[in-house]
This record gives structure tokens, C-alpha cells and sequence, in this order.
């Protein structure tokens, strides 16, 4: 036996993991994706290079994500195959969370929403709001496609300068809406609004966006655990709108470590489990 890999072939970012005989996750790296044949090759390249690993060393290679429709050969000879990315993505969220109940939510350039109950794991949809929105933005907005610069800015930001809370609108809290929460996203921005206001309001937007769409995804089966994943995942501003959308919808959403490599690990994961 020897090493599985993983690659999840993105639209923007290919990343690569290594999940060894005893199950312990190896170094995982991600290589920005101009083209999806060449930062494959260049992600497994590099993988390889920096954890010592030789090709003799590893047993299977196992492709997921869109930009993999675009390979048809075996990686470097290697015994090569593909794994539909939902289930991936279940199978990376429930060996990092241990959850057997839970909706994953990839936030990637898109969002794509996958339920998991036991062994089934089920694409149930998705929204056009992600990485590519908080992107498109901000160059507009912003003048930005720096995602670092973004999140800089918007420490400094008023987010009551940019959302109307229900406290602008109602003398009083209205039944399960306290005063703080959002009324309407962007809906009290003013021509006069800071860099630092509209970075912090796209970010909000994106986010919390993302998370009502989530709740909403899982209302018909009662599941109150979300994983989630993706790049997004890994934004400083996650932990307070996170908290924000568990304090008002009584659910909670979890961060795996790797939750940047989800999806790779699922798939590597899913030539283990068979």
C-alpha cells in the first residue's frame, strides 16, 4: 500500500493533499489555476518535491473538482481516477467534523450546498454567491482584486453605515428578529460610504448571504449542523457572521482545519473507502 492523492481541479485554485496508509493527511498545498492541465501537473510537481515523496511511493491518484474534466491520461503514469466532487465533498467534511448529519457548504467561486444523513450524500443545490462575487465586487467597488486588501479595509469599516438592521426600521424588536439584526444587506449604503465601509458591507453581503441560504437549504429535514468549506472558509471576518447566524437561527457551523482541502481529501478518501 501507498499514498493516495487527492486533487480538487478548480476554476481558480487546484489544491493537492496525500492521505497516508495509517490515514494521516500529508502537507497540503493549493497552486492558483490559470489553466487547469498545467497547475495540475505544476500542483502534483511541487507536492511531491517538497514532502520527499517519490513516485514509486504512490498507489493511486484520484481527480475531482471542474477543472478535471479537462485530464484524461494518467498523472505521470500513475494509476489515475475521478470521483464526483459533492461526494467528495462529503466525505472530506465528515472525516474532518466526524458528523454523520450535516450539510456542507463549498464556498468556491460559487456555493454548492451537499447534505449528508448517514451514508447518503446527496447534492441538494447551490447559489451563484462566492469567491467569484466577493471578486467581482470589490474590482468594481473597490478597484481591487487583492482579497488580502479587502479584508484590511474592512477592519475598518461601519457596517451600520452600509445594512439597515431592523432597529432602523421598527421601534421594536419584531418576534425573532432582534433589533441588531440585518433588515436589508447594502440597504442604508450611502454615495458618501468609506473604502472601508463598502469592503466591510461586500464581505458582510458575501458571507452571510451564503449562511441564510444554507439554513434555508436544510429546513425541510430539521439538520442544524453545516460544514463549512472552501476558501472562504478561511476569512477572518467568518467567525463573527458565523456566530451572528447561529445566535439568531439556533444552528452552528463548523470550520474544519483543512477546510481549504476538503474536497481533495475527499477524494482521496473515496478510493480508500471504495
Amino acid at each position: 500500500m501507498g499514498i493516495i492523492i487527492g486533487i480538487d481541479v478548480g476554476i481558480s485554485t487546484t489544491k493537492i493533499v496525500g492521505i497516508s496508509d495509517e490515514g494521516k493527511i500529508i502537507s497540503p498545498i493549493h497552486i492558483k489555476a490559470t489553466d487547469p492541465v498545467a497547475s495540475l501537473y505544476g500542483a502534483f510537481g511541487r507536492y511531491l518535491h517538497d514532502n520527499g515523496i517519490g513516485l514509486e511511493e504512490v498507489e493511486q491518484v484520484m481527480l475531482t473538482g471542474v477543472g478535471s474534466a479537462y485530464i484524461e491520461e494518467p498523472i505521470y503514469g500513475l494509476p489515475t481516477k475521478k470521483v464526483e466532487e459533492f461526494k467528495a465533498d462529503g466525505l472530506g467534511a465528515r472525516f474532518e467534523t466526524k458528523l454523520d448529519r450535516m450539510v456542507v457548504v463549498s464556498m468556491g467561486t460559487g456555493t454548492s450546498f451537499v447534505r449528508c444523513d448517514g451514508d447518503s450524500i446527496r447534492h441538494i443545490g447551490g447559489i451563484g454567491v462566492g469567491g467569484g462575487t466577493l471578486l467581482g465586487l470589490s474590482r468594481i467597488m473597490l478597484m481591487t482584486s487583492d482579497i488580502a486588501q479587502v479584508v484590511e479595509l474592512s477592519r475598518s469599516g461601519d457596517l451600520s453605515k452600509i445594512n439597515v438592521l431592523i432597529g432602523d426600521i421598527s421601534p421594536r424588536p419584531l418576534p425573532g428578529l432582534p433589533s441588531d439584526a440585518i433588515a436589508s444587506l447594502f440597504g442604508n449604503a450611502q454615495s458618501d460610504a468609506t473604502r472601508e465601509d463598502i469592503a466591510l458591507g461586500i464581505l458582510w453581503t458575501v458571507l452571510q448571504s451564503i449562511c441564510s441560504a444554507a439554513i434555508l437549504s436544510s429546513m425541510d429535514c430539521g439538520i442544524k449542523d453545516f460544514v463549512m468549506i472552501g476558501k472562504l472558509s478561511k476569512l477572518p471576518l467568518c467567525e463573527k457572521v458565523f456566530a451572528a447566524c447561529e445566535a439568531l437561527y439556533g444552528v452552528h457551523f463548523h470550520v474544519p482545519e483543512h477546510s481549504e482541502f476538503s474536497t481533495a481529501i475527499g477524494a482521496a478518501l473515496s478510493f480508500k473507502q471504495k
